[in-house]
Order: structure tokens, then C-alpha cells, then sequence
């Protein structure tokens, strides 16, 4: 049963390489960390949140709005199959309802701040600037080609995006969900800039990111997708 239903467009995602010790307490019980190319990643993604339905039903005045969040990547391993999936470190949304329902409902760690985006279009590339605030702003901004690319198999892009379950620490049991999309397409980024204080934000697990540069930046076009109701795991 689909718990949500939406569509996510205009995925920017910061990747940064990151000490593994580091989320190992972030880590839900019988999961473990997910490598690229022997690499541990993190990423801050901001996209938007467009034509949403809760149980199929859309929710007056929260159905399109913009989300950021900090997540790492993740696999289970059930029976002969491993599930890849992310492990939410916080979502950031502009609506008290929203954080309401998804603290109360998937126990994740939604916060409400004011968030606005801008998108720039013109013949040859485009622009899409995420800003939020605590006490101060932060921003996202990635200049990339408006024509979208397929997905290559086996690239960091795939690796990314292709984690199609959510998982949630809750003491001594984890909650378990998934998200159902096609593969989405990529757009070449040509340039980016940044202002985001990932200590202020994220505590003082996340302040070394403050001095590195990313990894790498991407672009995705995203696509519909849904949202299968949770079930819990010993």
C-alpha cells in the first residue's frame, strides 16, 4: 500500500567522502554501511516536493514545497538479497504539518524552516538555488546543461540514486520503507556554490565537512514516485 505518493524534481545532491566511524551510531540494527569505489559517502540534497497525496488524498496548501536533507547510504541484507538503502540524519521541510506527520508516523528527524528555491532557464543551462534558515541562511546553488542524460550503469550517479529503501534507527528495532521511482536522468554540472555551516545544522559529528570540498555535485531530474507504508524489523 502506497503511503505517499509525489513527485521529486530537481534533485541537487552534494556528495562529500566521509569517515565511516563517524555514522556508525547513526546506523539502524542490521544494517550496514554502503561503499562507492571504497568510499563512504554523505550527501545534503535539496529538491522539490511536487503533487503530493497522503493514503491518496491531497493535503490542501502542503502539496508542493521544497525538503533538504543529510543522508548516508546503507544495505540489509535479506535472505540471498542485499537491500540498498539511506539513513536520514535530518529533513528539513517548511511546514510544521509536515515534520508533524513524518516525526509521528516514521519517526524520522524532520525540522520545520523557512525554505525557498529559484530556478533560472535559458537556451543553453539553467540554474536551481535552494536557501534555507535557522538563524541564519544557507544555500545550495548548481548551474547545470538543460539537456537531461541517461543514467550510466555502474557510475557514482547510479550509486546514488539508486537506493530504494529508507531506514530508521529506533532503539533496538529498525522501521523499514520503500520508495519505488524509475531511473532518473542527470544534467552536466558546469558550476556550483555553497553556504551552508553543516555544525550549526547537523552537530558537531558534521563539522569537518565545513572544510572540505565535495566529492562531487550532481544534478538530477528525478521522476513520480511512491511510498510503501513502513514495517518494523527486529
Amino acid at each position: 500500500m502506497n503511503f505517499l505518493t509525489a513527485e521529486w524534481r530537481k534533485l541537487a545532491i552534494i556528495n562529500y567522502d566521509i569517515n565511516p566511524e563517524i555514522l556508525k551510531k547513526y546506523l539502524p540494527v542490521g544494517t550496514e554501511l554502503d561503499y562507492y569505489d571504497g568510499k563512504c559517502y554523505v550527501s545534503l540534497v535539496g529538491f522539490m516536493f511536487l503533487n503530493t497525496k497522503l493514503l491518496g488524498i491531497p493535503v490542501p496548501y502542503h502539496r508542493n514545497f521544497e525538503e533538504v536533507n543529510l543522508r548516508f547510504y546503507v544495505k540489509k541484507k535479506e535472505g540471498n538479497m542485499w537491500k540498498r538503502g539511506v539513513v536520514f540524519i535530518k529533513e528539513i521541510v517548511p511546514k510544521p504539518a509536515l515534520s508533524f506527520v513524518a516525526n509521528s508516523v516514521y519517526r524520522e528527524n524532520y525540522q520545520t524552516m523557512r525554505i525557498k528555491n529559484k530556478i533560472q532557464q535559458n537556451e543553453n543551462d539553467f540554474m536551481i538555488r535552494y536557501s534555507w534558515k535557522d538563524k541564519n541562511w544557507h544555500s545550495v546553488e548548481i548551474t547545470a546543461d538543460n539537456v537531461a542524460l541517461p543514467m550510466e550503469n555502474d557510475s557514482e550517479f547510479e550509486f546514488i540514486t539508486e537506493h530504494y529503501f529508507g531506514y530508521t534507527k529506533r532503539s533496538e528495532k529498525t522501521s523499514e520503507y520503500e520508495v519505488c521511482h524509475p531511473k532518473w536522468d542527470w544534467y552536466r554540472v558546469k558550476d556550483y556554490q555553497m553556504n551552508v555551516d553543516f555544525e550549526k545544522l547537523y552537530g558537531k559529528d558534521f563539522k569537518n565537512l565545513n572544510q572540505h570540498k565535495p566529492i562531487s555535485v550532481m544534478l538530477a531530474e528525478g521522476s513520480e514516485i511512491k511510498v510503501k507504508i513502513k514495517k518494523y524489523l527486529v
